[in-house]
């Protein structure tokens, strides 16, 4: 876990950096919870494989902005280098941000991946290290440590270190889990898809029927106990208000007026047909897109169609 305070030597290894495929990236801040963060370390790993921490880079960049600049233009806006991030949102506020390319979010590929394929109460970090990855005793107290205080701490070291290799084995996990959760549409089997299709049709039936009924035990018996809150729950109340007008009068509004309501209207079905052949008239846009919808069969219509 190489530490460089060096802007020499910094300078250099961005350098190198720049022919990278991909690069494993988390950051260190100082007053991040004040309205001016300042960034202290950029921690980056270039092989995934590495479990040591032999090939994970501290850089050292606090209260140095020509360095912050020139990993900004070298790495993070350069569009051939694959960087990844956990929460990169959080990261490229300090890193680029919209001019940053070619950006990796963990966060958002395990949000996207089914809860049954990965059953989490949270996406965080430690988390994903500890569920997905198997790392044990991770200890995240030195996140909020001060930053900002030279010289860092053994332990502030080692845990900026350690980052990165959860990340980088995190990623691997995830991207795993991605290529499950995509399989190519034209080699999948139907048979097997269906039957388990059919099956949690049926499960999701009960368990639907059972949610709906204990949401409104639940809620008139709050209402009547006069119980706001409890300890996996709230409840609350709004008012809805919808205004309806009659259409001469809003067209008379617009007449008088000269209010301008040039905007498309989207015929409905109802609509079209009360036009009739006034529609002709119409000057219309017609969008047509196709829409799928996938219907299970009961065994009524199998009968059905035996029968007919």
């Amino acid at each position: 876990m190489p530490y460089l305070t060096d802007a020499s030597k910094i300078l250099s290894l961005v350098a190198e950096y720049t022919t990278a495929q991909t690069l494993w990236i988390d950051t260190e801040v100082a007053d991040y919870k004040s309205r001016t963060p300042r960034l202290s370390l950029i921690q980056v790993l270039d092989d995934p494989q590495d479990m040591s921490g032999d090939r994970v880079y501290l850089l050292d960049v606090l209260d140095q902005p020509d360095i912050i600049a020139e990993f900004i233009e070298k790495i993070m806006t350069n569009p051939a280098i694959e960087k990844v991030f956990h929460n990169a949102s959080y990261d490229l506020k300090l890193l680029g941000n919209k001019k940053a390319k070619n950006i990796t979010c963990t966060l958002d590929i395990a949000k996207k991946i089914p809860y049954y394929l990965l059953p989490l109460p949270n996406y965080q970090l430690k988390t994903l290290a500890t569920e997905l990855c198997q790392f044990n005793y991770i200890d995240k107290q030195e996140q909020s440590s001060n930053w900002g205080k030279r010289p860092l701490t053994e332990e502030q070291i080692e845990y900026a270190y350690l980052d990165c290799i959860y990340l980088a084995q995190i990623h691997k996990h995830l991207l795993k889990l991605q290529a499950e959760n995509n399989p190519d549409p034209a080699a999948e089997d139907l048979i097997y898809l269906g039957g388990r299709y059919t099956e949690f049709e049926q499960q999701l039936k009960v368990l639907n029927s059972e949610f709906e009924h204990l949401q409104e035990r639940i809620k008139k018996a709050m209402q009547a106990q006069n119980i706001a809150e409890t300890n996996y729950c709230k409840l609350t109340s709004y008012e809805r208000t919808t205004i309806k007008v009659a259409f001469t009068e809003l067209v008379k509004l617009v007449q008088n007026q000269e209010i301008n309501f040039d905007f498309p209207v989207t015929l409905t079905q109802k609509l079209q047909k009360d036009l009739g052949n006034n529609l002709e008239q119409l000057s219309v846009d017609i969008d047509k897109t196709i829409a799928w919808r996938l219907t299970p069969k009961t065994e009524e219509s199998d009968v059905e169609r035996k029968e007919y």
